[in-house]
């Protein structure tokens, strides 16, 4: 008999471009807890379901909603196919479109084609944010969702969400804020992004990311539960009547894990942990600031700076994980398993390589 061996996993010492991060303690125990659960299924898993339910109400908590509606996904790309096939199914239109910066996840492209919606996507200003101006330039009576972002994946920046909501109201669209990487950071802030600055209709936001939570799990929320009623299917042979979720088995770990994050950090562990990692990313902007680099202050602690042309190259042969904009500059994603001597590795590593 073959003795199974279990492979080591990944270790985050080098990794500086994801979004994703070891779970809290108390997560990763919850996680292993629900392994064999599955909310998909209400009626026969109710004490999971259960804790799906608290989950999204903490997630209100987070996002100014007292009344939350939605579901635990299996990521942001979930929430936001969701977001779209909502805006279509209640709007009455024959060609609907959705108009998004350029910022936008690219996950919005696979929602538009599966969906068969028109995607327009709309050059973001100087600041790498949403311009409204120019998305209200391309938006129309077809339009059916105003697609926001509220922490993006390039940039860490922050769209001007309430002129997009208004924006969305004047074209008779729905509003959407993608807030997977921003929703746990953006509460410490002085930042409008959430239903209680403006009134957005849908809302992505990622557990799994800054909340600590294992992988599978993110989030979809509603303002009301008309967003979903316009996605649910019947299903005859379960317990419950319909399913509004685009997976059918889905994951009780990733619920139980939100959960358990969220009960014990939200909100002093978040804030303590964005205090933390936005001095981290202030750190590592002045250090390089001072070797010459050009570097784009952070709004969130995410860190973009532009490198020499063979450096990128030479850091990933070192073995760091990082990644490039669309425009070559390089990402590090301050995350709470970053600390300061991982930075301090990293810039020894710069100025070794830099030519």
């Amino acid at each position: 008999m073959t003795r199974f061996q279990a492979p080591e996993p990944q270790s985050f010492d080098k990794v500086l471009s994801s979004m994703c991060t070891e779970p809290a303690p108390v997560a990763r125990r919850a996680a292993e807890e629900f392994l064999a659960t599955n909310p998909g299924d209400p009626g026969t898993f109710k004490s999971v379901a259960g804790l799906e339910q608290e989950t999204i109400s903490l997630l209100g908590d987070v996002v100014g909603l007292d009344d939350p509606q939605g579901y635990v996904t299996a990521g942001g790309t979930e929430a936001n196919i969701q977001a779209v096939r909502a805006a279509r199914n209640l709007a009455d239109v024959s060609a609907p479109n959705i108009v998004a910066p350029e910022s936008a996840h690219f996950s919005l492209q696979k929602a538009a084609e599966l969906l068969d919606v028109e995607l327009r996507r709309v050059e973001t200003g100087a600041d790498h944010r949403a311009d409204p101006e120019a998305m209200a330039a391309v938006a129309d009576a077809e339009t059916v969702l105003i697609f926001c972002v509220a922490g993006s994946t390039e940039y860490g920046r922050v769209d001007p969400i309430p002129a997009l909501a208004e924006l969305a109201d004047s074209v008779g669209a729905r509003c959407h804020v993608d807030a997977a990487f921003g929703g746990f950071l953006l509460p410490f802030t002085d930042a409008e992004w959430h239903f209680g600055h403006a009134p957005i209709d849908s809302m992505t936001i990622d557990p799994h990311k800054v909340g600590r939570a294992a992988i599978p799990a993110g989030g979809f929320l509603a303002r009301d539960d008309s967003v979903l009623d316009a996605l649910a299917v019947e299903t005859p042979y379960l317990e419950s009547a319909t399913q509004a979720s685009l997976g059918g088995t889905r994951s009780g770990a990733g619920v139980a894990s939100a959960h358990a994050a969220l009960q014990v950090l939200w909100p002093e562990g978040y804030r303590a942990a964005f205090e933390r990692n936005m001095d981290l990313a202030t750190w590592v902007t002045g250090e390089l600031e001072s070797r010459g680099y050009p570097v784009s202050q952070p709004t969130l602690p995410l860190v973009t700076w532009v490198p020499e042309s063979e450096l990128f190259e030479a850091l990933r042969a070192a073995g760091w994980k990082i990644a490039r904009t669309r425009t070559g500059a390089i990402r590090l994603v301050i995350m709470p398993h970053v600390t300061k001597s991982m930075l301090e590795s990293f810039l020894a590593d710069v100025d070794q390589r830099r030519s």
